[in-house]
């Protein structure tokens, strides 16, 4: 399964490599913008664009509430998941 996690780019690297600065859930991470840009949406015009970002490339833009949306499920999925690692955990005890 892919998941692409959503993140804000705040800062353009290196135009001619075509690596940004990505704030995912306050760390900031370099990804490769390769797939999102083109003659039409040109890097430099990148900062404040939300992306979702899969193994540092930034894979397609998305608007804010799209990321806003995916990373409250993301942060419930994580919350379920811990529940579930409790409730293993107090039937091994």
């Amino acid at each position: 399964m892919c998941l692409g996690i959503p993140g804000q780019i705040v800062e353009l690297v290196d135009e001619t490599k075509k690596l940004a600065l990505v704030s995912v859930g306050g760390v900031k991470r370099t990804v490769n913008v390769a797939c999102i840009v083109d003659d039409a949406h040109p890097a430099s015009g990148l900062v404040g664009t939300w992306v979702l970002v899969h193994v540092g490339f930034a894979m397609s833009r998305i608007d804010a509430a799209e990321a806003e949306k995916t990373l409250a499920l993301l942060e419930e999925l994580g919350e379920v998941q811990a529940e579930l690692q409790a409730m293993a955990d107090g039937e091994r005890a």
